[in-house]
């Protein structure tokens, strides 16, 4: 009697992981950032990396698009988009919000200091809880935002010459 309880047990519970199993792989577990698109960032309040001001969602109105952009010094893709960052800032009609993210202060410096600083506000993310308000799971990542605080559209990994271009005919209509 107590084996055949047994036997029944571990079927069923054979039965039960494998249907667990299955619906697993129904899912689809790659990241999108689709459902972001369209979507108004939420509030926030960031330290800038000279730790004397905080940014708002409410200071994001200035211009008709900012590019949020999450970066840090031991990042080498970030290095890859930077020329990129400083040709964008050239531009007339957008803001450029870089967020150093679970970085040195000191190595955040000598990185601006090397390559440029392509930002208009350059603010600090040291624990990275800023960064999972922003959908931010990798970085280099970027947020194109319009006047709205609307998504735009988000770029995952450092921005190629392809999304130069985009992004500088979004900001050109």
């Amino acid at each position: 009697m107590y084996r055949r309880l047994s036997l029944i047990f571990i079927v069923l519970l054979s039965i039960f992981l494998i249907f667990i199993f299955f619906q697993a792989l129904k899912k689809d577990f790659n990241y999108s950032t689709d459902k972001l698109i369209g979507k108004k960032i939420g509030s926030f309040k960031i330290q800038s990396l000279n730790k004397d001001f905080y940014l708002t969602e409410n200071q994001l109105n200035k211009n008709k698009y900012t590019l949020i952009n999450f970066w840090a010094s031991w990042c080498i893709p970030c290095r890859k988009e930077h020329n990129f960052l400083i040709k964008l800032n050239q531009k007339k009609g957008i803001d450029m919000i870089g967020i150093n993210f679970k970085d040195k202060t000191s190595n955040a410096k000598s990185f601006i200091a090397e390559l440029g600083n392509p930002y208009d506000f350059l603010m600090v993310d040291e624990n990275g809880k800023q960064s999972i308000n922003f959908g931010v799971y990798g970085i280099p990542e970027s947020i194109l935002i319009n006047k709205e605080l609307k998504i735009i559209k988000k770029y995952i990994g450092p921005l190629s010459k392809a999304n130069f271009l985009e992004i500088s005919e979004i900001i050109k209509e």
